[in-house]
């Protein structure tokens, strides 16, 4: 596992500010967003930091969803 960093809040975007027009072509969506948000790796979500990463392993998202999915079913009883 990798070090967790703290962030600072002061400096960080709040997701609910950006505004992205659908209209445009996915490319310009992007760049719009990135100039938005500025860190896509860290930001805020209604005041919560939302920090991602990557793993570095074989195992997909797919695989770990799945896997989840399956202990929530098997935890709760079949949603």
């Amino acid at each position: 596992m990798g070090e967790i960093n703290i962030a600072d809040r002061s400096v960080l975007k709040d997701i609910r500010d950006v505004v992205i027009d659908t209209s445009k072509p996915c490319i310009d969506r992007v760049k719009t967003y990135i100039e938005q948000i500025g860190n896509p790796y860290c930001y805020l979500d209604n005041g919560v930091v939302v920090q991602i990463g990557y793993a570095d392993t074989p195992v997909s998202l797919q695989d770990r969803l799945v896997s989840y999915a399956s202990s929530i079913d098997n935890a709760v009883g079949n949603l």
